[in-house]
């Protein structure tokens, strides 16, 4: 089953598949969500550690590696790679949106200097590209990246990053609210759980999104 099979949620059981993607070099860019030190870092608490040992296994095996790649063809090409990140930019985090202040695990307290709040060295931004600080769960959402990609003239975003049903999830909607063309990479992005990632691409997928592999999406815009 290919992206245009896969991912499809009750609404869309059915529906005719959807057209070709035509997402020209110029037009395109690359952005990756969150994937910082603080969420590849075992816990002090043995449960919390066992318990998020197989997003770190995904994250490890699967989605870093991946993103890391398909950044690289991005760069070889001279396509727009950019970043986002969860920062505050005070140290006591007033300036944070409800979502990060709440108690409990979306509680995050990570100033913009910070070694936690540092994006994964295996990810670390080339000379140039653009950094987005965000202190909400959607990249869109307070702060200038709108406005930046259209003045770069970009029109199609490729997303990868974490976690799925949260920022990435954010992201999405945010972009299509704004008429982007959205395309998430699959196995360049997770959740807490596997069962929460895939439920969250079939929630997305066609409506503000299209879901494809890595090795799809090279496919469609001749990167190999």
């Amino acid at each position: 089953m290919n992206w245009k099979q896969a991912y499809r949620s009750f609404y869309y059981d059915g529906a005719p598949e959807p057209q070709d993607l035509a997402l020209a070099y110029q037009s395109t860019a690359l952005l990756t969500i969150d994937i910082q030190n603080i969420y590849l870092q075992p816990a002090d608490d043995p449960h919390e550690r066992d318990r998020w040992a197989p997003f770190r296994k995904r994250m490890h095996d699967i989605v870093i590696p991946t993103t890391r790649d398909l950044q690289n063809r991005f760069r070889q090409r001279g396509m727009d790679v950019l970043h986002a990140r969860i920062a505050c930019l005070l140290e006591d985090g007033r300036d944070r949106s409800l979502s990060q202040k709440k108690p409990g695990w979306n509680y995050l307290l990570l100033p913009k200097n910070s070694d936690e709040s540092q994006i994964v060295p295996d990810l670390t931004p080339a000379a140039g590209e653009i950094v987005i600080t965000k202190t909400t769960d959607s990249a869109l959402t307070g702060t200038n990246l709108r406005l930046v990609l259209h003045n770069m003239g970009i029109e199609n975003i490729i997303l990868c990053g974490i976690f799925t049903d949260q920022c990435v999830s954010s992201t999405v909607r945010s972009l299509a609210d704004e008429s982007f063309n959205v395309i998430v990479v699959e196995d360049c992005c997770a959740a807490g759980t596997d069962e929460l990632h895939y439920r969250e691409l079939e929630i997305i997928n066609m409506i503000y999104c299209h879901v494809v592999s890595s090795s799809e999406l090279i496919e469609i815009m001749g990167l190999t």
